[in-house]
């Protein structure tokens, strides 16, 4: 029941963070979503940071893992926003925004988990 708690917990505040940085870096109407780029990215950061946390026995608890990866990370992130964002810039007409934007979410998410792996020397 504890886990399930901390998870809960750890969805909303990623949620509330997710908003707070759209809010911050999407523009009003039409632009590039630079929020959802940046909230899908810093998400594969704290996932990485965590992971390696973990595969190093650093102690953290299990419940704190789930609150962290499963909500936290679950709430921060966001496929179906980043898809609805990319299905708007196609119905547009707005082809190369659009490409752009999922080349640029899938490499800069794999590069910062990668990059992560690759400091720390380890295999996630």
């Amino acid at each position: 029941m504890l886990n399930l708690l901390l998870i809960f917990i750890g969805g909303g505040l990623g949620s509330l963070a997710r908003f707070g940085i759209s809010k911050w870096l999407n523009p009003p109407v039409g632009g590039f979503p630079w929020g959802t780029l940046a909230a899908n990215t810093l998400a594969c950061l704290v996932l990485g940071l965590v992971a390696v946390l973990i595969s190093q026995k650093s102690g953290i608890s299990k419940e704190l893992q789930a609150m962290i990866l499963i909500g936290f990370c679950g709430g921060f992130s966001t496929f179906s926003t980043f898809s609805m964002e990319t299905l708007r810039m196609i119905q547009n007409g707005q082809w190369l925004m659009a490409t752009a934007y999922v080349f640029l979410s899938l490499l800069s998410c794999l590069f910062i988990l990668a990059a992560v792996a690759k400091m720390l020397n380890i295999k996630p």
